[in-house]
């Protein structure tokens, strides 16, 4: 007598950026059975941003030869302020049309026929770096995302701080009172710096004036409408001044920030990711970690600082744990 197969245990997860939707579906030891990218929307609002999600995640399911509604259930990593209670995302300004709050697990839930969990990107993010990656050997981790925005993760004392609901938004630490306008409409904050849309805001206004840059004519070959991740490593890479420029005040805003971040709570190490983190990798770490250096109060005993061990599926893997 043959005894019935048990149902697979499987779980999605949907990491939601700035640039691109990545979706993906793992089994009870994390390991990713199907995976799935998409672009995030530029134009539209909240609700065209929901269906670019489901279809992602229809796709990756398919690619695990699992229908949606068979899976345990979807976390989701977002930008924004997140109602855990309710799974609701407000203010995620680095998304179309995302000033106000919108039910978005609800939205998913009736999308995809199963019960969805969503919570802040990076904090997923960093989540899965403490229990899977760079983060194992550590008790305090702060984990920040360079990306479209600088996003922060905290573990302190082996526990997700969440604070009242906005913590970890290091991006928004103020570098340079009165400086540089930065996509939360306040002025002088890391993420006016060093942000991947700010960063882009910045180069469109200096080519504007006459600035001379490869940027766009790479962004053009690539067949992108946004300055991505590669755009921005590829124009370092051939020598453009003005990308060159824009990435090293990034740095200084990067090492500045974080090391203003580690003075107050002193954690064991930073893991540093997000879509510029990976991309430029190991030697940019080393100068960021190097931009920290003379901002740190007690600096003959710095924090360890890695990249993240789990690449660009972090931060999917990150929102499939929160099933």
């Amino acid at each position: 007598m043959t005894q019935a197969r048990r149902p697979r245990r499987l779980r999605g997860g949907i990491d939601l950026g700035g640039t691109k939707i990545e979706a993906i579906v793992v089994d009870a030891g994390n390991s990713v059975l199907g995976s799935a990218r998409r672009p995030t929307p530029t134009s539209g609002g909240p609700p065209d941003v929901a269906a670019a999600m489901v279809e992602a995640m229809r796709s990756a399911a398919s690619a695990a030869r699992i229908e949606p509604s068979g899976l345990v259930g979807v976390g989701v990593g977002s930008p924004g302020s997140i109602d855990a209670a309710t799974g609701a995302v407000a203010s995620a300004r680095n998304l179309p049309g995302w000033t106000g709050s919108y039910p978005l697990a609800e939205v998913l839930t009736s999308g995809l026929g199963t019960r969805v969990v969503v919570d802040n990107d990076v904090s997923v993010g960093t989540e899965a770096e403490f229990r899977l990656g760079a983060g194992q050997p550590y008790t305090s981790v702060l984990g920040v995302f360079w990306g479209t925005g600088v996003g922060g993760g905290l573990i302190l004392d082996s526990q997700q701080w969440h604070g009242r609901g906005g913590a970890g938004e290091i991006g928004h630490m103020v570098i340079k009172l009165g400086g540089r306008r930065c996509p939360c409409g306040r002025r002088g904050c890391m993420e006016a710096y060093a942000g991947r849309a700010a960063m882009e805001a910045r180069a469109r206004k200096l080519a504007k004036r006459g600035t001379s840059t490869k940027l766009f004519k790479l962004m053009e070959k690539e067949g992108h409408t946004r300055l991505t991740s590669s755009v921005w490593a590829k124009a370092v890479e051939a020598g453009d001044r003005l990308a060159v420029e824009l990435i090293d005040e990034a740095v200084a805003a990067l090492g500045a920030g974080i090391a203003s971040a580690v003075n107050l709570l002193d954690v064991e190490a930073v893991i540093i990711g997000g879509g510029l983190g990976v991309r430029f990798g190991e030697p940019y770490i080393k100068r960021i970690t190097d931009a920290m250096q003379p901002h740190l109060f007690n600096d003959g005993r710095p924090p360890d600082i890695h990249p993240v061990a789990l690449g660009d599926l972090g931060g999917a893997i990150g929102a499939a744990l929160l099933v």
